[in-house]
């Protein structure tokens, strides 16, 4: 049998990292393994190592791969609105949804993964990438909405800002089922946004 061609190589490697990315925000990455992310792409397992030097590299790029999904959300947000203000509402109103409460798989890695990092070991290839997209996130809300007054501490205002997002789809996902959980989508739009 033939082997692969670069470009079914490199497709296949994009087939297990869109696997992976979804299955690890969807279960966390303690409870994924390498045979499941290979199923879910759709290829056998032997050919893992092909593609990636462990399981933990597999994550960090997994991980990595969901923070570069929702910047690009992000950006289509903004070039669809032209206005930045109508871009930040439109984001948090679709940060703080029951759609992306419900889908996590498809979700923001912020929320999603801030558990497994924080028992993860400092300098491990999931903490270090989810570090640098969260740097990559207060980035990109920092290119929606007015730009604040000068002299305000804009980084700041960034930091709160996600937190409110990330703790209010964390605490609503730990409810859901419950009306609390909707309760509490609604209350953090009406922070971040006003009534």
């Amino acid at each position: 049998m033939p082997r692969a061609s670069r470009a079914q190589a490199e497709q296949h490697r994009q087939e297990v990292l869109d696997a992976a990315s979804a299955l690890v925000r969807e279960n966390g990455a303690d409870r994924v393994t390498v045979p499941e992310v290979m199923a879910a792409a759709g290829l056998t397992h032997g050919g893992f190592y092909r593609h990636f030097r462990s399981k933990d590299d597999l994550l960090a790029q997994a991980g990595a791969a969901a923070f570069a999904e929702r910047a690009r959300f992000m950006e289509q947000i903004l070039e669809a609105s032209g206005d930045r203000q109508a871009a930040r509402r439109e984001f948090i109103e679709n940060y703080l949804s029951v759609t992306h409460r419900d889908n996590a798989g498809q979700g923001c890695a912020t929320a999603a993964l801030a558990v497994d990092v924080t028992r993860a070991e400092a300098g491990s290839p999931l903490r270090d990438a989810y570090v640098e997209g969260l740097r990559n996130m207060v980035d990109k809300l920092g290119e929606l909405g007015e730009r604040p007054a000068e002299g305000s501490d804009r980084e700041r205002e960034l930091l709160i800002e996600l937190s409110v997002l990330v703790g209010a789809l964390t605490l609503a996902r730990a409810c859901a089922g419950d009306d609390l959980s909707e309760r509490i989508l609604e209350i953090g739009k009406e922070f971040l946004t006003g009534p």
